[in-house]
């Protein structure tokens, strides 16, 4: 008997945890049941994925830095590379704060509905005024200053420091790659083996997500509705508001900022390019991997795309690493939309930490399914965003995952396609042949 695959068991947890939470607010005493030893489950499972935040981000970043190869190359293909995808990742995320704002999910919910969700968090509501006030009183440079660390294994042991754990990350790469090779292989091996052994981990950790996201759903019911089962469907209404956002934004991705990268970067039509990576886009949606997809994008991108080995070689296997233009949007979204739900009012300074923290998230998520929620407990909490929010959007996110792995995926190798055009590196007749192979 084939074994359930884990995107179908998060689904039915989601499902049951749905309608045993419409079930338990008919009874009190069940709703009380479920938050007294249902809910501890849910809890469980956000503390395990922040458990993994700062290794998870250290190892990755360092490794990503240091497979550049050689300071030198950053002058020009590396340099071309990692400005193109930090230049699209903020592009992602300004698309996806600007939709909502425009459509505001989150303000989907009732007055009443957000009020209970923002009592169920007036601890950190109280905090972040009073940490609005003490910035106010803070010099213009303090938060450049606070992005380094004067202890580097303080800041680790405090997810709200995760800017200082990246600062230091990138420390580490840039001196891997000038220090001679044979004194940094065995750092790089041992981040290396870290990043694997994270990796690893978090596979654990969705293992426990279908239990994890019936406990959460159902809590979120319970808390929310209370005794009236309207308030529920409100939720949903809002969540069904929250999802067509980001697909709405990832659509616009890919649709518009992609082609007019191949358009005016290259001689290859997007059409083209769409016809040779949809098999690579097709396995990323259905396994939310791009790691796992990576073999397949090369093989399409040089022998269906016409890039060279030598681009395909460098830019692909960075891009898996810190190009996540999907990922990114999405974390703004929901950040922003976690943060309307709760009826929380953002500065300016705190949706600019969202670009920020959203911009080198990127960067340090792994290419493995659920690490990118990993990365959002990151995002929200360097907002002052309550990391428990996040179970706002649990529902939707396995469907959301496929999706902007693929964006992910089809991103990397439209950077990949731009670099071969303009080093001379792409057989744009080589690609006419075989592109519908």
């Amino acid at each position: 008997m084939k074994k359930m695959a884990l995107h179908t068991k998060i689904l039915i947890g989601m499902t049951l945890g749905l309608i045993f939470g419409m079930i338990a607010i008919q009874f009190p005493w069940l709703g009380g049941f479920t938050l007294d030893y249902i809910k501890p489950f849910g809890t469980i499972f956000i503390r395990s994925l922040k458990m993994v935040a700062v290794p998870l981000v250290l190892a990755s970043l360092i490794i990503g830095v240091a497979n550049i190869g050689d300071i030198s190359k950053l002058s020009r293909m590396g340099g071309k590379t990692l400005g193109i995808f930090i230049i699209t990742t903020v592009i992602s995320i300004a698309i996806g704060l600007s939709l909502v704002a425009v459509l505001k999910p989150g303000h989907k919910l009732p007055e009443e509905t957000r009020q209970n969700l923002m009592s169920l968090y007036d601890a950190t509501a109280e905090s972040k005024i009073s940490v609005a006030a003490e910035v106010k009183t803070r010099g213009p440079l303090q938060p450049l200053v606070e992005m380094v660390p004067d202890n580097v294994f303080l800041a680790a042991t405090n997810n709200g420091r995760m800017l200082q754990i990246v600062f230091f990350a990138l420390l580490v790469g840039v001196a891997l790659l000038q220090i001679p090779k044979e004194k940094g292989t065995t750092v790089l091996s041992f981040f290396n083996g870290l990043n694997e052994v994270v990796i690893k981990i978090v596979q654990y950790i969705m293992l426990l997500a279908p239990y994890g996201v019936f406990a959460l759903i159902a809590a979120l019911i319970v808390e929310i509705a209370g005794d009236q089962p309207e308030k529920a469907w409100e939720l949903l209404y809002a969540l069904l508001w929250y999802t067509i956002t980001v697909v709405l934004g990832l659509f616009i991705m890919m649709v518009a900022i992609y082609p007019i990268l191949i358009r005016y970067f290259s001689k290859i039509s997007y059409l083209d390019f769409f016809k040779g990576i949809r098999p690579a886009m097709l396995l990323g949606f259905s396994t939310s991997s791009s790691t796992a997809t990576l073999p397949v994008t090369m093989d399409r991108v040089e022998k269906h795309l016409g890039v060279s080995e030598e681009v395909s070689s460098f830019v692909l296997p960075l891009g898996a690493t810190i190009n996540m233009n999907g990922t990114s949007l999405y974390q703004g979204v929901s950040a922003i939309f976690i943060a309307q739900a709760l009826g929380l009012e953002l500065s300016i300074a705190a949706q600019l930490a969202i670009v920020l923290t959203a911009t080198l998230a990127a960067v340090g998520t792994a290419g493995v399914p659920g690490a990118g929620l990993v990365m959002l407990v990151i995002v929200l909490e360097a907002a002052g965003i309550p990391a428990a929010g996040i179970a706002l959007i649990m529902a939707p996110e396995r469907i959301l995952d496929m999706v902007r792995t693929m964006v992910n995926i089809t991103g990397d190798a439209s950077v990949s396609v731009v670099v071969a055009s303009t080093e001379g590196e792409l057989d744009v007749e080589f690609a006419k042949k075989h592109v519908n192979e």
